[in-house]
C-alpha cells in the first residue's frame, strides 16, 4: 500500500488528485500526517478525493489510527489514514 506523507504545506487539491489516482489503482492508500495543519490538509484532501471518485461511481471509507514514527532519531505521534474504495449502492 502506498503511504503519502502530507505536511502543512501540502496543497490539498494536488493531494486529492493523488489520493484519487491511488484508490483507483489500488483500491486503498495510506495518509501520514503531524500535526494539526498536516491533518487538516489531509482532511480536506480526502473530501476532494472523495468528490473526483464520486464521478466514478465510487464512494470512500477513512479509518484514522495514531501511530508512532521516527523522525531524527525521536519518537513522534502520527495519525495514519487509511482511505479505502467502496462501491457506491
Amino acid at each position: 500500500m502506498d503511504i503519502l506523507r502530507v505536511s502543512s504545506s501540502s496543497r490539498s487539491r494536488a493531494l486529492a488528485g493523488a489520493i484519487a489516482g491511488v484508490v483507483r489503482e489500488q483500491g486503498r492508500v495510506e495518509l501520514q500526517a503531524i500535526g494539526a495543519a498536516a491533518v487538516n490538509q489531509a482532511t480536506k484532501a480526502i473530501a476532494i478525493a472523495r468528490g473526483f471518485l464520486e464521478l466514478d461511481g465510487f464512494d470512500m471509507v477513512m479509518i484514522p489510527i495514531f501511530t508512532k514514527v521516527d523522525i531524527a532519531d525521536q519518537e513522534k505521534t502520527a495519525v495514519k489514514l487509511i482511505v479505502e474504495q467502496r462501491q457506491l449502492s
